[in-house]
């Protein structure tokens, strides 16, 4: 099945090459970040184009990616989120815009702290680079609550 969802670019902000400062050191060391978070995963052959959701200095970084895949599976359009939260990407069948993007995000891992809280497994869950415990659990439903009161609402306008 191939996933072709497209995202909003009205929503987003066209970057420079890879290799030309945007001028930001702060957006420059996040951009750096989410690159090597994508290039981690084997289905990305080669990233085509790189956009700025949203950004928030030492917070987080929402950046959209169109990417190369051999995967009929995998959509060319992925976001990667980053900051002082756990890193993720999610394609863009999951959100539209930078809003659809981070809210998919916090839902996601809401049922981590969910069930990290509770000991259960969160094999199946998004993948979070911390043991699944209690405190761990509470340090990120923190930083989850800024993001839904403070973030979220600037993002929906």
């Amino acid at each position: 099945m191939e996933n072709n969802a497209k995202p909003d670019l009205s929503s987003v902000i066209r970057l420079p090459p890879a290799d030309v400062s945007t001028g930001d050191d702060e957006l420059d060391s996040a951009r750096i970040e989410a690159r090597q978070y994508l290039e981690f995963y084997t289905w990305v052959s080669a990233i085509k184009g790189e956009y700025l959701g949203y950004g928030a200095e030492g917070i987080i970084y929402i950046f959209l990616f169109e990417i190369e895949t051999s995967r009929a599976d995998v959509n060319p359009w992925t976001w990667v989120i980053v900051g002082d939260v756990p890193p993720t990407y999610l394609p863009a069948d999951d959100g539209k815009t930078p809003f659809e993007a981070l809210d998919g995000y916090i839902g996601a891992l809401e049922l981590w702290v969910d069930a990290a809280r509770q000991g259960k497994s969160v094999a199946e869950l998004i993948p979070v680079d911390v043991d699944a415990n209690p405190a761990n659990a509470e340090m990120l439903a923190s930083r989850l609550k800024f993001l839904d009161e403070k973030i979220l609402p600037e993002l929906k306008g």
